[in-house]
């Protein structure tokens, strides 16, 4: 019996899912389904794997948990700390400014010298970091550190993206790596609710609030000790012995090295320089424009969520629980759907939804409060569906020696978005109003529409050497 990927099927239990590919790079992405025993050597390790998609989806969902926790401790330290809008947009854009480097570099060290010894030491640095915050006593030093933690976050987006896809199979890889954004906004959700929590319950010090993340990310160190290098980074640099052992132990061996097909897998000596050549530039582009095009408008709002709230005249810390629980429920949702519709159909159709529901908090004047909580709640809702794929694309278009590296540029690229969105909406909303401000990112949904209309490749259900490979992509999922 064969199923294809991307298309909604039934799945027997104990059933062996394989990906079946062509050789021109517009694979088939089918995946044959046959009868076998409980254990089938083509998933390995399952426990292993596991353990790997939760090290790196919790490492990211530290992200979020860290500017969850700042959206709602901003509005008292600005207060006890007497700072300008201004000083609050550069708190506020502190650690996306410092993950536009982090990002990168961490890429190119990932490249370099492998996987698995930045998987662990950007992690350390990231406790290190969140500890700081509790000792600041002025707005700079608040701003260095965040700055600092934001390079450790950057390099996280890097690290732990190219670390996942490089173990999991195609089929299914997607949902996988989704999970990295599901635990984005479920570290946000949590971690609102919980400053609400400290700083209004229990009375905490901002902080003190602040610092609390570094007790998630103690757990994260703990599951990464003793995770493998790469097999995919090793074989790409002629430790074949190495990466055998590996697939050998955790993934399945002959099976998985046949589907993974890491033969296809070259070496650029252009290095990062090939990101921008003829053939790739395009693929950079893409990524990088509708990257910007999901998070700038997210940041922004989502940051500044309890100024937001209020300037709609709304209830701001029910309404900010409200807003990221939508978005938690929109990340699982697109989880739950990126093998079944496909890439392109989950980023393009959910631009033009988010374009609506901003403009109609934009224009609609006099509208009631309902309202402007359901359009909050769709835009929420679709954003985080299409945000999984700021995690699926990138590590799915470019190549194993500088995926890292190209993970790193786009997240750079995008965050110089998010910053500058979250630097100026204070100052936005004094000058303009809200309501233009909300227009603004209407405009940044249809431009994300239609460049991904235009240039977004269908990637599913095919292996990365395909994904990758210069040959051109198929736009659509295409099957026997």
């Amino acid at each position: 019996m064969t199923i294809v990927c991307g298309r909604r099927q039934l799945r027997r239990p104990g059933a062996v899912v394989t990906c079946v590919e062509n050789h021109d790079g517009r694979g088939k992405g089918r995946c044959d389904m046959a009868q076998a025993t409980k254990s089938t050597k083509e998933f390995g390790d399952k426990g292993f794997l596991r353990r790997l998609t939760l090290a790196t989806a919790w490492g990211e969902g530290l992200d979020g948990f860290d500017l969850g926790v700042l959206s709602v401790a901003l509005v008292p330290l600005s207060k006890q700390l007497g700072i300008s809008p201004v000083w609050a947009g550069l708190i506020g854009a502190s650690s996306l400014i410092g993950l536009f480097f982090g990002a990168p570099i961490g890429g190119f060290l990932t490249d370099r010298f492998g996987r698995k010894q930045l998987f662990l030491i950007d992690i350390c640095l990231f406790v290190v970091f969140g500890v700081l915050q509790a000792f600041v006593a002025e707005a700079w030093q608040l701003f260095v550190v965040r700055l600092l933690l934001g390079v450790a976050i950057g390099a996280e987006y890097s690290i732990g993206s190219s670390m996942l896809s490089e173990f999991v199979p195609a089929c299914g890889r997607g949902r996988r790596v989704s999970y990295m954004l599901v635990f984005w906004y479920g570290g946000y959700l949590v971690s609102v609710a919980a400053a609400y929590g400290l700083l209004e319950g229990l009375g905490w010090s901002w902080r003190a609030t602040l610092a609390i993340s570094a007790i998630p990310a103690l757990v994260v160190l703990g599951l990464r000790i003793g995770m493998p290098e790469s097999p995919r980074w090793l074989m790409l640099h002629g430790r074949t012995d190495d990466a055998r052992a590996i697939i050998d132990r955790y993934l399945g061996g002959e099976e998985h090295l046949a589907e993974a097909d890491y033969g296809s897998d070259t070496k650029n000596e252009a290095g990062w320089r090939q990101l921008f050549a003829r053939g790739m530039r395009s693929r950079t582009f893409f990524v990088s424009t509708f990257y910007i095009c999901v998070v700038t408008p997210y940041f922004a709002i989502f940051t500044f969520a309890p100024t937001v709230f209020e300037s709609l005249k709304l209830n701001e810390m029910a309404g900010t629980i409200f807003a990221n629980g939508i978005a938690f429920i929109g990340a699982i949702a697109g989880m739950l759907t990126i093998e079944l519709i496909g890439r392109r159909k989950q980023l393009i159709g959910p631009f033009w939804v988010m374009a609506v529901a901003l403009l109609v908090l934009g224009l609609w004047t006099g509208a009631p409060p309902m309202a402007l909580v359901g359009a909050f709640a769709v835009f929420a809702f679709f954003n985080a569906l299409t945000g999984n794929l700021t995690a699926v694309y990138p590590i799915e278009v470019f190549p194993t020696d500088v995926r890292a590296t190209g993970v790193g540029i786009v997240n750079a690229f995008s965050r110089i978005g998010a910053a500058a969105g979250t630097f100026l909406l204070p100052i936005g909303i004094e000058a303009i109003g809200l309501p233009w401000c909300m227009v603004t990112g209407a405009a940044m949904c249809v431009i994300g529409a239609v460049v991904s209309q235009l240039l977004a490749p269908e990637t599913t259900g095919k292996s990365l050497s395909h994904t990758s490979a210069l040959a051109p992509l198929s736009p659509e999922i295409v099957s026997t």
